[in-house]
């Protein structure tokens, strides 16, 4: 036993090291693009900063922090902003997971052609969210050219008229979470699909000698086989959802979505630091929104870890 534990150091110091190098370009990467911009912008929190303004940058303090949460003028938007990430987040966390865990159980299955059903739900994931955001924008286009306007007036035989679906603030944030899920679900069915290809078909074959159901198999196999997957899946879709800003600046800027009903804390800081040139105040809302991010991250983690039975 003496002779063998050195060589298990050994091997797994070298493990360890190959493992470090793997790593060393994507922790690069993420230093250098990701860690590093967010620094200074904390730095920059701290000062009021203007995009063009021929004055030095002065000291703030946290002055741009208070003003975020007591100036009517800048908390009130804020506010309603992250009440819109929540409720983004809240629905299209549990329905793009259940609807990509859906079309992954349906996918696993050995058919003719099951490879160009699976590309074709996943094609949408390929499209920039720049151009499905402009193809959604002719859907839900308000004038009875739109798309959806059309073919609902068709089924209704002429009774129904133009709707503005964008511009209504009981559907525009709506449209937001449609548009989002036909966009992301592809994305999260082929994570759940190679999860349930993990599963070793010898437990579905002794649930049938059972007599098991097909709601026992997907309750008792199906589900405990792909627990850590749906929870990584459910990680990432929050961690998504909360980042949400090309299709909301996209239908905003293209004109006919209700600006105040789909503003989101990305498009709020966004627009503070181009449009209002305001970088400190646009870096204060990135910082505090980041903090919020993963602490509701770590709310979720703990509550869903894979170790739970």
């Amino acid at each position: 036993m003496k002779a063998v534990k050195p060589a298990q150091s050994v091997r797994t110091n070298r493990d360890w090291l190959h493992g470090l190098l793997m790593s060393a370009p994507a922790v690069a990467g993420l230093i250098a693009f990701v860690g590093i911009p967010f620094c200074y912008a904390v730095v920059l929190s701290f000062y009021n900063v203007r995009l063009g303004s021929p004055l030095e940058p002065t000291f703030f303090g946290v002055e741009q922090y208070r003003r975020l949460f007591t100036d009517p003028d800048l908390s009130g938007p804020f506010l309603r902003a992250l009440l819109n990430n929540l409720t983004f987040a809240v629905v299209v966390v549990p329905l793009q997971t259940c609807l990509a865990l859906g079309l992954a159980i349906l996918l696993n299955r050995k058919l003719k052609a099951i490879g160009l059903f699976r590309s074709l739900f996943f094609m949408p994931v390929v499209f920039p969210m720049a151009l499905v955001a402009v193809i959604w924008r002719l859907i839900l286009a308000r004038s009875d050219q739109g798309m959806l306007n059309s073919a609902l007036d068709a089924v209704s035989f002429g009774n129904w008229g133009a709707f503005d679906w964008l511009g209504d603030g009981l559907t525009a944030m709506a449209s937001i979470i449609v548009l989002s899920v036909w966009q992301g679900v592809g994305f999260q069915m082929v994570i759940l699909l190679a999860g349930l290809q993990q599963i070793p078909t010898e437990l579905y074959e002794a649930a049938q000698l059972d007599r098991a159901s097909r709601w026992q198999q997907f309750r008792h196999v199906t589900l405990p086989g792909i627990r850590g997957t749906l929870v990584f899946v459910a990680l990432l879709t929050s961690v998504l959802s909360f980042r949400v800003f090309d299709q909301v600046y996209v239908l905003v800027k293209g004109g006919g979505l209700d600006e105040d009903a789909a503003r989101t804390v990305m498009y709020q800081a966004v627009t503070t630091a181009f449009d209002q040139n305001n970088i400190g105040q646009a870096s204060a809302i990135t910082v505090v929104f980041f903090l919020i991010v993963v602490v509701l991250t770590l709310i979720q983690r703990r509550v869903v870890r894979p170790d739970d039975s």
